[in-house]
């Protein structure tokens, strides 16, 4: 036996029985798992079918079809108490999905700014935005949403005694009075421009971001944006003759008339989720900041750039690669948090979904349907932040 056959004897380990086989085992107990969900499944449908029969409730989502019958306090879409069911459940959807985007825009700004500000070296600055982080992290949101509608805007003055603030807006214990907007005639066209203005503002920082990475010459992208978004929409509209017009709300003897109105119930949810979720983004972003090593900084201070350039341009883009990942959790949470605010009667999706469990009956389907609905969201917005993720990361060479 040749000293070549003996290392490769010594090499091949010894076979043994299937179960010892990490890889075997592993399928085994894995398929052993998937049987028992599936079964486990399979017991729960039998038995709420069979309980249903016995209850003679009828099973299905036929009754999306069905005549809702009661109105919506706030709609963004036609609708009536003529409508469907389901047409209730998407006034509902739409008015969730609009609560939970303009809550994570303003949180985001306001995280952000009270994260920084915490690193802050002035001390006041400091200290507030400390004060301002410990005291909402540490309160439950529902308590926060009855702050701002029981303890806010409940106790502002009734209509005729509206609150009159600038640019002819009225604010009051039934909302938020502003002048609205009319469009005339040619408006959408400004809409298509605006659009398109953006669509070509995002090529053109594609095409000056390779340029700048193939030549080195650097391209007025601000300028040029500005000109796409804003500057030939607003030639089109002085073009077509100011197609635009005001209607202003107007104060009679006892409440006020025209305009356009944000009810308490928005704005409670609103600035609740807004506020609330901020402060757990300020500590995303301060840990984000802290995460960035030292001699970033002091590199930049020996090249002579101030704190604020050097936050700006070295700290913060370094930082975003490190905020992103948790800054989803607080997206998703200030979304399903949206929930609570059947608390307060903001007809969201849970809320329109529970009249309509209370008027049909059908408590397995509504409840499916708001599961369905919030894990589509969920899933949506973990897959674009993902996507925003994996374009912020460094590329490895």
């Amino acid at each position: 036996m040749t000293s070549g056959s003996m290392a490769q004897q010594r090499i091949q380990p010894a076979r043994g029985s299937l179960l010892y086989d990490p890889h075997i085992r592993g399928i085994f107990y894995q398929a052993l798992v998937f049987i028992a969900v599936v079964g486990f499944v399979y017991w729960i449908v039998g038995n709420t079918v069979a309980n249903l029969q016995k209850a003679n409730i009828a099973s299905g989502f036929a009754f999306l079809k069905g005549r809702a019958g009661f109105d919506v306090s706030q709609t963004m879409i036609a609708y009536n108490n003529d409508s469907t069911y389901g047409r209730a459940l998407l006034v509902g959807l739409v008015n969730t999905l609009y609560v939970a985007l303009l809550g994570i825009i303003v949180a985001s700004i306001v995280g952000f700014l009270v994260g920084v500000g915490r690193l802050s070296n002035n001390w006041l600055i400091r200290k507030l935005c400390t004060v301002y982080v410990e005291v909402f992290r540490n309160i439950p949101p529902l308590l926060v949403i009855f702050f701002w509608y029981f303890g806010v805007l409940s106790v502002l003055p009734q209509a005729r005694e509206s609150l009159e603030l600038p640019f002819n807006t009225y604010l009051n214990n039934r909302g938020f009075f502003f002048p609205s907007m009319v469009w005339g005639e040619g408006a959408g066209i400004i809409g298509i421009t605006f659009l398109a203005g953006i669509v070509a503002a995002f090529l053109v920082g594609r095409w000056a971001r390779k340029r700048r990475i193939q030549s080195g010459q650097s391209f007025p992208t601000l300028w040029v944006n500005l000109a796409l978004i804003i500057g030939l929409p607003f030639i089109l509209f002085l073009a077509l003759g100011m197609p635009l017009s005001f209607d202003y709300p107007k104060l009679g003897t006892f409440s006020l008339s025209g305009g356009a109105q944000i009810k308490p119930e928005f704005m409670s949810l609103f600035l609740a989720l807004s506020f609330y979720t901020a402060a757990f983004i300020a500590e995303t972003v301060r840990a984000g900041v802290l995460g960035v090593s030292r001699g970033q900084s002091e590199a930049a201070e020996a090249l002579g750039l101030r704190s604020r350039q050097t936050m700006r341009l070295i700290v913060i883009p370094q930082a975003m690669r490190i905020i992103i990942p948790p800054l989803s959790s607080q997206y998703l949470n200030l979304t399903k948090n949206s929930s609570l605010a059947i608390a307060i009667g903001y007809p969201d999706l849970v809320a329109v979904g529970g009249t309509i469990l209370n008027q049909t009956g059908q408590s397995i389907e509504v409840v499916a349907i708001w599961m369905v609905i919030y894990l589509g969201i969920s899933l949506l917005t973990s897959g674009f932040m993902n996507w925003f993720n994996a374009k912020m990361a460094l590329v490895e060479r």
